[in-house]
């Protein structure tokens, strides 16, 4: 009897050990929010939305219907899932992860959203343009005009024509990781240039009238 007893006990301790480190091990789910949540949470992505033109209405921190809607516009136009919950993919767009690296290709930080942008934007350009395709992103996130992240320059909307037609979503080119990382280190061969456009194929009047500052490859670099 005492010997049962003693199995059971060691038994009971055996499983309690499994699933203490079964808890320290398996990360925490993360944060999602929808349609009726309220908080700072809330408040965070309807600022984002409102700032780069997707929502219009009152920030005061309730998911509600036009929050929602506003969730799914933002999906739609930048290739996630629309479905107007913000989930962690959605929450990497608005630039809400905290868990983000700040290197490699795992599909997260800065070095990987810029890179998918400079392969986008400068595929088939010389090196030296897609650093400063890079440069000019870094150089918005300075700037008093535009969002203060990469990812809030990135998805800001109609700001770069690869997040319309679909390019941002080709597989990225080697040479635009590394752009991205000389561009990070402070790389900037277009001399502080907030804007560029390809002459060959630009439709705005309004983006010939920003000052010249360099042409590198096939797009003019302005101020």
């Amino acid at each position: 009897m005492k010997h049962s007893n003693l199995m059971r006990r060691f038994l009971l301790l055996a499983l309690t050990a499994a699933a203490a480190l079964t808890m320290l091990v398996l990360p925490a789910s993360a944060a999602v929010y929808r349609q009726g949540d309220r908080g700072s949470a809330v408040t965070t992505i309807q600022t984002k939305l409102k700032n780069w033109g997707y929502y219009s209405g009152s920030v005061d921190g309730i998911f509600g219907s036009r929050t929602a809607e506003a969730v799914k516009y933002f999906q739609r136009k930048n290739s996630l899932t629309a479905d107007g919950v913000v989930g962690s993919a959605t929450q990497r767009a608005l630039g809400m992860s905290s868990t983000d690296s700040s290197s490699g290709s795992n599909g997260s930080g800065d070095v990987y959203l810029l890179a998918k942008v400079i392969s986008a934007e400068a595929r088939g350009e010389p090196y030296s343009g897609q650093v400063a395709v890079g440069a000019v992103i870094l150089n918005r996130v300075e700037h008093p005009s535009f969002p203060n992240t990469i990812a809030g320059v990135v998805y800001e909307q109609g700001a770069f024509t690869c997040m319309v037609d679909g390019q941002i979503d080709q597989p990225i080119a080697d040479s635009a990781y590394q752009a991205a990382r000389d561009a990070l280190n402070g790389a900037d061969p277009t001399g502080g240039a907030i804007y560029y456009f390809n002459p060959d194929t630009a439709t705005s009047a309004w983006i010939w009238s920003r000052p010249l500052i360099t042409v590198i490859g096939r797009h003019r670099f302005c101020s």
